[in-house]
């Protein structure tokens, strides 16, 4: 089983308040010990890493942060987007502080 990597990109509402921003963030990086898998028990997310963008490019497109988590096989991912409990409630608190979410999976070096 190949690696996949879960890439997200949001881009917070230029009102959303600085702490609670800063809290969504802290959530999302929470969830790599917080999403056990269903059959182990154990967290399941191999690595979880993030933070605000500070690209001198001005290419972000409303983007603020990105995060990247990798997963050990595409089922890992599949449980994490439509069935883990800890990713659903995160994704809940998100709503009223994000205008913008983008996200792009993929197995290294295929395309």
């Amino acid at each position: 089983m190949a690696p996949v990597t879960h890439t997200v990109l949001f881009g917070f509402k230029p009102d959303a308040d600085p702490d609670a921003v800063k809290a969504v963030c802290a959530r999302f990086l929470a969830l790599k010990t917080n999403c056990l898998h269903p059959l182990s028990g154990e967290a399941y997310i191999l690595s979880l890493k993030g933070g605000r963008d500070n690209s001198p490019e001005g290419l972000q497109g409303g983007v603020t942060h990105g995060f990247t988590v990798e997963f050990g096989s595409m089922e890992d991912r599949d449980y994490y987007v439509k069935e883990d409990e800890a990713h659903k409630a995160f994704v809940k608190g998100l709503e009223g502080l994000v205008d913008k979410a983008v996200v792009v999976d993929y197995e290294d070096g295929v395309f």
